[in-house]
C-alpha cells in the first residue's frame, strides 16, 4: 500500500465460518489482527451493513466471502460499491487467507486476484 498501513482482510460468512478460519490462519502463520470475522447469524441485511462497517473500518480492504451468493455476498458487494478500495472475493478458502496475510502491501485488487488464485490452486480431487 502507498501509505505503508497493512491491508485489512473481512471473512464475512454464514455462522462461526469466519471466526474458524480466523482462528486457522493465526495458529498457521503467528499473525493475528490481519483477519477480520463477520458472521450473518441473527441479522439483517442492515445489521450486516453495520457490521462491515465496523469491520473495516477507514482504510482499505479485501472482502472474503463465503459464499457465491446469498445475504453475505449481497451485503458485501453493495459495501463494496459504496466504498472506494475495497475488493470482494467469493468462495473463501484457507488457502487464499494464508496467502493474502502475507501480501497486504498490495491494493486491494491486487491482493483479491492473489488470493483467488491461490485459493483456487488449492482445490484439488485426490484418490484415497
Amino acid at each position: 500500500m502507498s501509505d505503508g498501513s497493512p491491508l485489512r482482510g473481512v471473512i464475512v460468512s454464514h455462522a462461526a465460518v469466519a471466526q474458524a478460519l480466523v482462528s486457522a490462519v493465526s495458529v498457521i502463520t503467528g499473525i493475528d489482527g490481519a483477519l477480520t470475522p463477520v458472521s450473518n447469524e441473527g441479522c439483517g441485511t442492515d445489521a450486516l451493513a453495520e457490521r462491515l462497517n465496523k469491520a473495516v473500518g477507514s482504510g482499505p480492504a479485501v472482502l472474503f466471502v463465503d459464499l457465491p451468493g446469498g445475504s453475505c455476498l449481497t451485503s458485501s458487494v453493495r459495501y463494496a460499491k459504496q466504498h472506494a478500495d475495497i475488493a470482494v472475493v467469493t468462495g473463501v478458502n484457507l488457502a487464499m487467507l494464508l496467502d493474502f496475510v502475507f501480501h497486504r502491501d498490495v491494493a486491494p485488487a491486487e491482493a483479491a486476484r492473489r488470493a483467488a488464485e491461490a485459493g483456487g490452486k488449492a482445490i484439488r480431487v485426490t484418490a484415497a
